[in-house]
């Protein structure tokens, strides 16, 4: 590895330069606390990094809202339905977190009198907190020292020392400069404002070198196309897979939704009945029926694959059952139901089909 950075930069400064930028320029976030003040609710901090791990803060606004709305305590999380909690987190994606924040704030009501630990160690034991979240948590919400490394601040570390190793191999790297560069004092600051920094100047694309606050710091800048940093490796081809999916619809105008397994890709979520996801899944119906395909499979693009999901329609009299658990909704409620994105888009090109048809 090389680094063309001085790693024995000084970080007092660094921190100080940091620290005053963002004390005028701080993006107001309805989960911080205002810079300075050291005094963020740890319940919405740790909602907030939960829900902002692999999305934006503009996706997390609302969802936040409701969320805090809705269950405004750690208290009144853990006391939550789990089909609640799952339909409500419907579109944020990477369902396993909403899972773990249910166990989180279980044990955090039960182990703890619905206190969260205030160290690094004590929040690393909760259910589903890993290194990341403790850290941010514990510098942002009880002003501990600790190293928060996200993907911006990743790139804000690459960046300021020119560390040249391509990710994910410059990780340990990009740890140690940027705990050279974390101050004692106003952790939690420091670490939202380098958060800050990333999302808003040291961006992936055209990132404004001149409005940087650490520019005279920056090993980056003084290189031909700072925006090389980090390196990257070559991505891998994404493997494809096909499914199928199937629309059961009653006389009445509700279809049966089922809820999958609680292990495994939207693990507990409300969705269609549906096969395997494979190279060759297994395309036997629930049960025989005249079943129509639509036109188009309904595409969707997961972390670790692609999915062409073709979708199967049928109507059924007033008093079948379909073989496997589930429940009859209200297609005329089918946005109410929670369904994780992908088989929210099954459902809106189904209505689609049927809407041109009645049109015809």
């Amino acid at each position: 590895m090389r680094v063309e950075g001085d790693m024995t930069k000084d970080g007092v400064k660094i921190a100080a330069d940091l620290l005053a930028h963002y004390d005028v320029h701080a993006r107001r976030l309805a989960w911080r606390a205002l810079p300075g003040a050291n005094a963020a609710d740890p319940y919405r901090v740790w909602l907030s990094e939960v829900m902002l791990q692999q999305t934006t803060v503009a996706a997390v606004g609302p969802y936040f809202a409701k969320f805090t709305a809705r269950w405004p305590s750690v208290e009144a999380l853990a006391a939550a339905d789990d089909a609640d909690l799952m339909a409500a987190w419907a579109g944020l994606g990477y369902y396993a977190r909403a899972r773990n924040l249910l166990a989180c704030a279980r044990a955090v009501v039960r182990d703890h009198g619905g206190l969260f630990p205030d160290t690094e160690e004590g929040l690393r034991a909760l259910p589903g907190v890993g290194a990341y979240t403790a850290a941010a948590v514990a510098a942002i919400a009880f002003g501990r020292r600790a190293v928060v490394v996200d993907a911006n601040v990743e790139r804000v570390v690459a960046r300021l020392f020119a560390i040249d190793t391509p990710l994910p191999a410059a990780r340990p790297a990009i740890r140690a400069a940027a705990d050279a560069i974390t101050p004692d004092a106003r952790a939690g600051d420091f670490a939202q404002a380098m958060m800050d920094l990333g999302a808003t100047i040291c961006t992936s694309r055209n990132p404004a070198c001149g409005i940087c606050p650490l520019r005279s710091d920056c090993a980056a800048v003084r290189t031909a196309d700072p925006a090389a940093y980090p390196v990257k490796a070559a991505k891998k081809v994404r493997p494809h897979r096909t499914g199928h999916g199937w629309w059961i619809e009653r006389a009445d105008g509700h279809v049966w939704l089922v809820r999958r397994s609680d292990k495994g890709l939207l693990g507990g979520m409300r969705a269609l009945p549906s096969s395997d996801w494979s190279a060759d899944p297994d395309s036997t119906p629930p049960f025989a029926a005249d079943w129509r395909t639509l036109a188009e499979p309904v595409d969707h693009v997961f972390t670790h694959f692609s999915l062409a999901l073709a979708v199967h329609t049928t109507h059924v009299g007033q008093d079948h059952v379909p073989p496997d658990a589930g429940e009859w909704w209200p297609v005329a409620r089918i946005a109410d139901a929670g369904l994780p994105t992908l088989f929210a888009r099954a459902a809106q090109a189904v209505l689609k089909e049927k809407d041109a048809d009645a049109r015809h």
